[in-house]
């Protein structure tokens, strides 16, 4: 992996394992961090013991995308805590009937209480990390066709040690008239002044205009695994 930028950059691989065949049998995703400008880094691909054999080379692997962050943004790792105590993350999203969610997720994994009120402060990014204009960042989700209301107002949230707070992105990939439009990157504070951190869900919003933001809200699912000894 080779950075061409003038800042270091965190880049997450996604691979397709393919059989003999050609066809597609699972994926791998890989991350290399904190490349280096103009730095280039090697490293042997896990395939995770697939196939079985161990017979995998380079004809039966495709890279099916490269996500990059510039590293003093990027999510970090499991098992580990910046040194603001908080850990913001994406999940890997759900897709259903043209609709579709991200998860956001706060964790203390610091040593003192953590209180925050409201939405994240969202910064949508194109390709090449520019800002994306023309689209309206809702708060909430009513305006969302199938996402389901928040149902409530914003309430105050206190996290203490290990504990995490969840809230979303939701859109509708609707296509009708108009040019398309795909964010692949999404700059996120957990509250306005925080540290951003920059997510990569590939927001293929069609040509809605619109991304619905939820809420922070207290995680009761026993969070925890962001933090150092989890």
């Amino acid at each position: 992996m080779t950075n061409p930028e003038s800042e270091p950059f965190t880049y997450t691989i996604t691979f397709s394992l393919m059989d003999e065949q050609g066809r597609a049998m699972s994926t791998v995703e890989e991350t290399v961090a904190s490349v280096g400008a103009g730095k280039t880094v090697r490293r042997t691909l896990d395939h995770g013991g697939y196939p079985a054999d161990g017979a995998l080379d380079a004809g039966r692997v495709r890279i099916l995308d490269v996500a990059r962050v510039p590293s003093d943004e990027a999510p970090a790792p499991a098992g580990t805590c910046p040194a603001s105590g908080l850990r913001l993350t994406a999940d890997q999203g759900d897709a259903a009937m043209g609709l579709r969610v991200v998860g956001l997720h706060l964790e203390n994994c610091g040593d003192r209480t953590y209180s925050l009120e409201g939405y994240p402060v969202l910064q949508l990014l194109d390709a090449e990390h520019q800002p994306v204009d023309g689209i309206e960042i809702l708060r909430g989700t009513e305006g969302i066709p199938m996402a389901g209301g928040d149902g409530e107002a914003p309430r105050p949230v206190t996290l203490r040690p290990g504990e995490a707070a969840v809230s979303g992105l939701a859109w509708r990939n609707t296509t009708e008239f108009g040019e398309a439009v795909t964010v692949p990157y999404v700059r996120v504070r957990a509250e306005a002044g925080s540290d951003p951190v920059t997510v990569a869900p590939h927001l293929d919003l069609g040509t809605t205009g619109e991304l619905g933001v939820r809420a922070w809200r207290k995680d009761e699912s026993g969070a925890g695994a962001g933090r150092p000894d989890a």
